[in-house]
């Protein structure tokens, strides 16, 4: 009888307990053919020390990409625990990455999601950067949604320009307006904590970020901003690709990560 009691009460906990889909997982939970390995930690020729807010404990890795990469191992980065990639696509009105249509025929080849994205140059009116980003870049309903990647350049060659901060926020609504009726899907937001703070984007809400942050857990460096992805190093080492790597998790748990793929990949 105690042991029927006890089994009673455990059965109750559990449909009582509720679980927070944007939190950590720890390495325990269930795992999904959507995630390639749980809580990968990978190695850093850098590697920052992690007093609290350690990326290896969330569920869902990834990397981000350009022509720097050049050709990448895809299914050995995923077999390592990649499990998805953003891919740069474009940058201001006239530029296309020349590895772009590589990464992305291969990281669907590979089973990953991925999604494109487009470096933002402030000498290029917005509308014009949305049509190159649209005219490179083919509509697959299986992508995650297209990134806007905002930050200031200030070693480019051809464009240093830093507006106010009225003017970029206008400039990222006509882009990111563009492009989502294009294709169906609201843009993602790619920034750092100083174009963050420059720009005041914590009064610019309705889109997810992706934010970057290598010295610390967002929450320490842009508040209580809500994000969806987080770039916690560039000087990362995954197998299958070259040199330095970013890397970069989904803030939630493998549940969150599947229930956002079939939200945003279709």
């Amino acid at each position: 009888m105690r042991r029927l009691a006890a089994l009673f009460m455990l059965t109750l906990l559990g449909a009582c307990s509720t679980v927070d889909d944007l939190s950590p997982l720890s390495p325990s939970a269930s795992s999904s053919p959507t995630v390639a390995v749980r809580a990968p930690r990978f190695a850093d020729s850098k590697p920052h020390e992690w007093d609290s807010g350690a990326p290896w404990n969330y569920a869902v890795h990834g990397t981000d990409v350009s022509k720097y990469q050049t050709s990448v191992d895809w299914p050995a980065a995923k077999a390592s625990g990649i499990s998805f990639a953003f891919i740069k696509a474009t940058e201001g009105g006239d530029r296309f990455d020349e590895y772009f249509n590589e990464h992305w025929a291969r990281t669907k080849a590979a089973g990953l999601p991925r999604a494109a994205y487009h470096f933002f140059y402030f000498c290029t009116p917005a509308a014009q950067q949305a049509r190159w980003f649209i005219r490179n870049v083919p509509v697959d309903r299986s992508a995650m949604p297209p990134v806007l990647d905002m930050e200031w350049n200030p070693k480019s060659p051809t464009c240093r320009l830093r507006p106010d901060a009225a003017t970029v926020r206008a400039e990222m609504a006509t882009f990111l307006e563009i492009v989502e009726r294009h294709y169906g899907k609201k843009p993602i937001i790619y920034t750092s904590v100083d174009f963050f703070d420059d720009n005041e984007l914590s009064t610019f809400r309705g889109y997810p970020y992706w934010l970057r942050s290598v010295a610390g857990h967002p929450r320490e460096k842009y508040g209580s901003h809500p994000f969806t992805f987080w770039q916690y190093t560039g000087t990362g080492i995954v197998p299958g690709m070259t040199g330095k790597s970013d890397i970069n998790v989904f803030n939630g748990s493998e549940a969150a990560w599947n229930k956002w793929l079939r939200q945003n990949t279709r």
